[in-house]
C-alpha cells in the first residue's frame, strides 16, 4: 500500500525514523507509532496492514515482519567497505595461507600454518594462533584471540574481545588438598553460520573437541566449557554458563544468566528461562524449564505462587499457636 517505488536509504526503530527510512513493526506495543512514524517503508503483518491507514508511509504486508525486516538488514549490510588485504603493521607468520579478497588489520597477530578462507576479515589487534584455520567470509572483531589449532567455519562472525580455545578448567583433587592440573590438549571446532557476542569464553576440550553446530547464537559474556556440545540452531543469552561435558542439542532457546551443572544433556527444543538453575538433564523435547532447581514451567509457577503465600501462612500459623496458647492456659 502506498508508493512501490518510493526510495530508502536507512533503516530505524519505527518511533525514530524520518522520511528516507524503512522500518518494521511486529509488536503490538508500537501500534500508537503508527500515526506518528515518519517511515518512508513499513514492514508489517497482513493484519496490520488491512486494519491501519498509514497516508505518510507505503506498508509492506508479510507474514513476519521481524524476519522480513533482518533480511533486509543483510542487504544494507552486505557491502563491505572494508578493503581487502594485509595492512603493513599486521604480522603473518611462516606458513600461513591466505586466501584472496582476505583483509587483515593493523596489529594482528596470524600464526604458522594458519589457513584463513576467501573474503574472511580479521579487524584490529586479532590474535590467530598457529595452526588455526578460518572458513570462507567470516568476520573476527578487534582483540578477539583464536587459539592454536581451533577451527572456524565459514560465514561466522566473532565480536570483540572473545576467546576461543582458553585453557579448560580441569584439576584432579589430591589427597593432602592440593590439585594437579589436567592438561588441555584438545581444540574447539566452531561450524558454518555462528555468531559469538563480545567477552565469550569458549574453552578447548581436554582430548577431543568442544563444539559449536551449525547456526548457534551466542549473547555477549557467555562462557562455554570444556568438552560441551552446543546443537545447531540453538540460541543462548547473555551471562549464561554452561559446564563441562554438557551437551545442549539442537533448536534450543537459553534465556540469560542460566547455569548448567556438568555432564547434563538438555533435549531438542528446550526453552530455558532466566536464571535458571540446570542441576540435572532434561530428557523431554520442546519443553519449557525456569527455577534453581530446574521445573517444567507451570510447575515452577505453582512453587513461585506458594513461596508468595509464605509471608501470610506463617503469620496464620502464629494466629493459632496463640490461640491454642491461650487454650491451654485457661484449661
Amino acid at each position: 500500500m502506498g508508493k512501490p517505488d518510493v526510495p530508502v536509504t536507512r533503516l530505524s526503530e519505527i518511533e525514530h525514523a524520518r522520511a528516507g527510512d524503512l522500518s518494521f513493526l511486529s509488536n503490538p506495543k508500537y501500534l500508537g507509532f503508527l500515526e506518528s512514524t515518519q517511515a518512508s517503508v513499513l514492514i508489517v503483518s497482513h493484519e496490520v496492514a488491512l486494519s491501519h491507514k498509514v497516508p505518510q508511509s507505503t506498508l509492506v504486508a508479510v507474514d513476519d515482519p521481524y524476519s522480513a525486516f533482518s533480511k533486509c538488514q543483510q542487504v544494507f549490510g552486505s557491502f563491505n567497505t572494508t578493503e581487502s588485504g594485509v595492512h603493513p603493521l599486521a604480522h603473518i607468520s611462516e606458513g600461513a595461507q591466505i586466501e584472496s579478497e582476505v583483509s587483515i588489520g593493523a596489529f594482528a597477530y596470524i600464526g604458522k600454518n594458519v589457513r584463513i578462507g576467501t573474503g574472511s576479515i580479521v579487524m584490529e589487534h586479532a590474535y590467530i594462533g598457529a595452526g588455526v584455520i578460518i572458513g570462507d567470509h567470516t568476520q573476527i572483531h578487534p582483540g578477539v584471540r583464536i587459539l592454536h589449532n581451533c577451527q572456524v567455519g565459514s560465514h561466522c562472525t566473532i565480536h570483540a574481545n572473545s576467546v576461543i580455545g582458553s585453557d579448560g578448567f580441569g584439576f584432579a583433587p589430591q589427597k593432602d588438598g592440593h590439585y594437579n592440573k589436567v592438561m588441555q590438549n584438545g581444540v574447539v571446532v566452531i561450524e558454518d553460520y555462528v555468531e559469538i557476542g563480545a567477552c565469550c569464553t569458549i574453552d578447548r576440550a581436554t582430548i577431543s573437541a568442544t563444539c559449536i553446530r551449525k547456526g548457534v547464537k551466542l549473547d555477549n559474556l557467555v562462557h562455554i566449557a570444556h568438552n560441551v556440545e552446543i546443537g545447531a540452531n540453538t540460541v543462548i543469552a547473555a551471562q549464561t554458563g554452561v559446564s563441562g561435558s554438557t551437551h545442549i542439542d539442537q533448536n534450543c532457546v537459553v534465556a540469560g544468566q542460566v547455569g548448567f551443572a556438568g555432564h547434563v544433556y538438555v533435549a531438542p527444543g528446550s526453552q530455558i528461562g532466566g536464571q535458571t538453575g540446570v542441576t540435572h538433564s532434561l530428557k523431554e523435547e520442546g519443553l519449557k524449564w525456569n527455577g534453581t532447581p530446574v521445573a517444567t514451567y507451570m510447575e515452577s509457577q505453582r512453587q513461585n505462587s506458594i513461596v508468595r503465600r509464605l509471608p501470610e501462612l506463617l503469620k496464620r500459623i502464629e494466629e493459632l499457636e496463640k490461640k491454642l496458647n491461650q487454650k491451654d492456659s485457661t484449661e
